[in-house]
């Protein structure tokens, strides 16, 4: 008997409105949003099944109990369950700016982010994420497939992290940032 994943035996739901199609050894994930795509490594099985309340469900299983098929099986759900919620409601990240003079701009398909340099930074958006920008100091970033709004987001917040004495850069919404105490001599 093969054991299972806790969250890898989860089925995902089907919700209205999109479309799954399993090859082999690919899934592809059409709904209102877009389309999403993911690469089924060997040793794990993804199938559609119904429910007995006749809904949809998409079931991950895996060939055996070897330690490369248990590492993946969990992952591989969780990876499919975020295509499914990206192609209906799609992922945001916020981000903030925390500083004097730190502000950014939106200038056509690029973010022009003024952080304390004698000098712009440019940021070019890649063309599947939408970026927002309601105030001078605040960012949104939309887009369907989760790590690329993850990614995006992580490498803004890498141009100027936020400093651990005054606590300026950039930062996630909500992020709480632990100061530290500046050092001094003497005494």
């Amino acid at each position: 008997m093969v054991k299972m994943s806790k969250i890898g035996k989860l089925p995902i739901p089907i919700p209205e409105g999109v479309n799954v199609t399993i090859s082999e050894s690919k899934i592809v994930v059409n709904g209102p949003n877009g389309t999403l795509e993911l690469d089924i490594p060997r040793g794990i099985k993804v199938t559609i099944e119904e429910t007995e309340e006749g809904k949809k469900v998409i079931k991950v299983s895996r060939e055996s109990d070897k330690k490369q098929f248990k590492m993946l099986h969990g992952t591989i759900r969780a990876l499919i369950n975020n295509m499914v919620i990206g192609v209906t409601q799609g992922f945001t990240k916020e981000l903030e700016l925390h500083g004097v003079g730190y502000k950014v701009e939106l200038e056509g398909n690029k973010l022009k982010l003024h952080l304390g340099l004698n000098h712009p930074i440019y940021v070019t958006i890649p063309e599947d994420l939408r970026v927002e920008v309601p105030s001078s100091t605040e960012i949104k970033i939309w887009g369907i497939d989760k790590q690329k709004v993850g990614n995006f987001a992580a490498y803004i917040r890498h141009l100027k992290k936020p400093d651990p004495y005054k606590g300026k850069g950039i930062r996630y919404k909500g992020e709480q940032i632990k100061l530290k105490e500046i050092k001094t001599l003497g005494a």
